[in-house]
């Protein structure tokens, strides 16, 4: 079985080397430069395990952490805060909104993949997530 894993960051650089790691390991990734197309993806395609960070332009981690619990597609899909701002209200924020758990950029690509890893393993077969069909005709988003 292949994983497919999302990563919302607007930066680039950011997600390279999460991207090119989990490329590695098997994984199908996808990518999403806000929470709005981050929103988007996870509603049209299958999403296993979400990798976000929280401040982004148009629709922040924490907005689309949110909306994403409200979709009985997502209500129980992992979700990673992936993000360079370490405070503990940030932390609780990230856990109020949804997220499983919080980890610091820069992030060690192998600490990623090992939390990435154990979270997807810990999901029985039945209850991970598929796309939610009704949504397949939303448009892309604009950035």
């Amino acid at each position: 079985m292949t994983w497919s894993i999302l990563i919302v960051d607007d930066s680039a650089t950011s997600r390279a080397p999460l991207r090119v790691h989990l490329l590695a390991k098997g994984v199908q990734v996808i990518e999403a430069e806000n929470g709005k197309e981050g929103l988007w993806r996870a509603r049209t395609q299958k999403i296993d395990l979400i990798l976000s960070d929280i401040h982004m332009p148009v629709m922040d981690g924490l907005q689309m952490i949110r909306e994403l619990r409200q979709l009985p597609a997502h209500a129980h899909t992992p979700i990673f805060v992936l993000t360079s701002d370490a405070s503990g209200q940030r932390a609780a924020e990230g856990k109020t909104a949804g997220a499983n758990g919080w980890l610091v950029k820069p992030a060690d690509p192998n600490l990623v993949w090992t939390v990435v890893e154990n979270a997807l393993r810990a999901v029985p077969q039945s209850s991970q997530p598929t796309a939610d069909n009704a949504n397949h005709r939303i448009r892309e988003p604009q950035k």
